[in-house]
């Protein structure tokens, strides 16, 4: 049996777009590697239901924001559906909506969000721009808001961090694609949330914090649309006191594990779901390569494929379903600048 990884890139070094790589899982090995879409700067992607491929673009002129694209066999293959481009910097995650056909942009550089509408053909409009003013945190790196992650709660609403203002916020989304403010969780000063999830029924959502190596468990209020704090663990041991930060978060179809990422200790941690939604650590493994930036389960979550952004590889894992634990089968398979992995 094969299935095939999409492989969101940065293109400041050798990398010519975005890239995919086929799973062997007769032969537990990663083969194949190869262009999916010449483009530059892919650094996030989302697969939509239908296959069309959404992600982050910049053009030859400067300018950046987001595109649609369907793949064929070869990268040439490639069919533009739509894009909207900006003059400033692109966005770092897209969020994905198919039911009201929007698709939500964080745009760290500029601290804002961006909504756009999909169109039946492709067509991108953008229907609404939110910008953050807020506090700023006390770290070197929150200089000014950085949103990182839009992407929705699971009654609809969307959910924003902000790393720069140590904010979690909630919005509600009308169907045209405008954003109304209903609630904020403020973080202690410098964790710096990145990424979140759910867990399997809606009620705590994980955030991973970039700054402080963190994960949070929060309570999910879906009446009032707002977050209580339940835990907080690190992601690091503290013995570890080089710099690290904490970057990628997926949790299991079954809720029962959620996997994190280290780039400094360079590793993949394990952690159990337990009854009451707090986490457990049961295992750290190392990302064999430098600076693991993303991460992503096989159809099945038997395997994992990670990236490594700075050593330029990708790495597969066995996963045990019952333990959660992961175990290395494969290391060094060469692809350029990897920071995005998707199933396709």
């Amino acid at each position: 049996m094969t299935e095939d990884f999409l492989i969101g890139t940065y293109t400041n070094k050798t990398s010519k777009g975005m890239y995919r790589v086929t799973l062997d899982t007769d032969q537990e090995r990663l083969v194949n590697v190869r262009l999916a879409v010449e483009l530059l700067k892919p650094s996030y992607v989302q697969v939509g239901s239908n296959h069309w491929v959404y992600t982050i673009k910049k053009a030859a002129d400067g300018k950046k924001g987001a595109g649609i694209y369907q793949l064929g066999e070869t990268a040439a293959d490639a069919k533009l559906l739509g894009e909207a481009l900006f003059d400033g910097p692109s966005p770092a995650y897209l969020g994905l909506d198919e039911k009201r056909h929007l698709l939500f942009g964080a745009n760290y550089h500029a601290g804002r969000i961006d909504v756009f509408k999909i169109g039946t053909d492709g067509q991108l409009t953008r229907t609404d721009v939110v910008e953050h003013h807020g506090e700023m945190g006390p770290r070197p790196e929150q200089e000014m808001p950085h949103v990182h992650y839009t992407d929705l709660t699971p009654d609809g609403r969307l959910a924003v961090c902000d790393l720069g203002e140590d904010l979690v916020s909630v919005y509600d989304v009308s169907d045209d694609g405008k954003l109304t403010a209903v609630s904020d969780y403020q973080f202690p000063s410098g964790d710096g949330p990145r990424h979140m999830l759910f867990g399997k029924d809606g009620q705590f959502a994980y955030v991973m914090c970039e700054l402080g190596s963190k994960l949070t468990v929060l309570r999910y209020d879906a009446d009032k649309g707002s977050f209580t704090h339940i835990q907080t663990v690190k992601t690091i041991p503290d013995t570890w006191t080089a710099h690290n930060g904490a970057a990628a978060i997926r949790i299991s179809s079954d809720g029962r594990f959620i996997y994190t990422t280290n780039r400094g200790e360079n590793t993949i941690a394990v952690w159990a779901v337990q009854d009451d939604g707090t986490v457990k650590h049961v295992q750290s493994i190392s990302s064999e390569g430098d600076f693991p930036r993303d991460f992503n389960f096989s159809k099945d979550e038997h395997y994992l494929v990670s990236s490594n952004q700075e050593s330029d590889d990708l790495v597969l894992y066995r996963r045990d379903p019952a333990t959660g634990q992961l175990t290395l089968l494969q290391k060094d398979v060469a692809c350029p600048e990897p920071i995005c992995v998707q199933p396709y």
